[in-house]
């Protein structure tokens, strides 16, 4: 997809991931959950400025940033909004589309749920590493790209993020309703409110003015 879709605000961008496909080499997967991060709100490691391990998320919208976390896990995500402001969607669940046979072998699991659900697994499944940090997610090697013309558009909840300490009230995770593949820990259906009415920007202006 081109930059001018990821040259949005971060959180209109995380809604409309949902659906499309992730694909490195022979793996593919469809998107099902991410979350939106700001440089407005001390969960973004944007937060503290621009610094070595940060550069890229002041780059190019449609750029990936991927790191590591506690020192295990790649994680995947897809920088928006335009160049110079810190935003990310961090592509946090896959449905497995292709290669699933390549991913259990990577992943040492057989189970299908168990492939993509977490930003850490689905990295490891589709052997995406530190590397391919700052590529550009339209050449690849790492793509993404919109869902089929003929599938309808996903019903999508937002709720709070998961695995953070700041922030931590702001409704920017955002998941496919009733699939079997989101991370843990699986929200329940009473504890998402439909956001589609709220725009991102208003929800960080919020953020930025206390």
């Amino acid at each position: 997809m081109k930059a001018e879709f990821y040259a949005r605000d971060v959180c209109v961008v995380a809604r409309e991931l949902i659906g499309c496909i992730v694909g490195h080499g022979q793996r593919a997967g469809v998107i099902v959950e991410t979350e939106a991060y700001h440089e407005s709100e001390p969960a973004c490691h944007a937060f503290i400025g621009v610094t070595p391990r940060t550069r890229t998320l002041y780059a190019a919208p449609g750029c990936a940033y991927i790191y590591r976390s506690y020192g295990i896990h790649a994680m995947l995500n897809a920088v928006a909004e335009i160049e110079g402001v810190g935003a990310a969607v961090l592509i946090r669940a896959l449905q497995p589309l292709t290669g699933i046979e390549h991913m259990r072998e990577r992943r040492g699991v057989f189970e299908l749920e168990q492939l993509c659900s977490g930003p850490g697994r689905l990295t490891q499944a589709l052997g995406i590493g530190l590397e391919l940090n700052g590529i550009d997610l339209a050449r690849g090697p790492v793509t993404i790209s919109p869902r089929d013309p003929g599938t309808p558009a996903p019903a999508i909840l937002a709720s709070t993020r998961v695995g953070i300490t700041k922030a931590v009230e702001l409704p920017w995770r955002f998941a496919s309703i009733d699939t079997r593949f989101v991370s843990r820990p699986r929200p329940r259906r009473e504890e998402f409110s439909d956001t589609g009415a709220i725009t991102g920007r208003s929800l960080k202006h919020s953020v930025g003015a206390r």
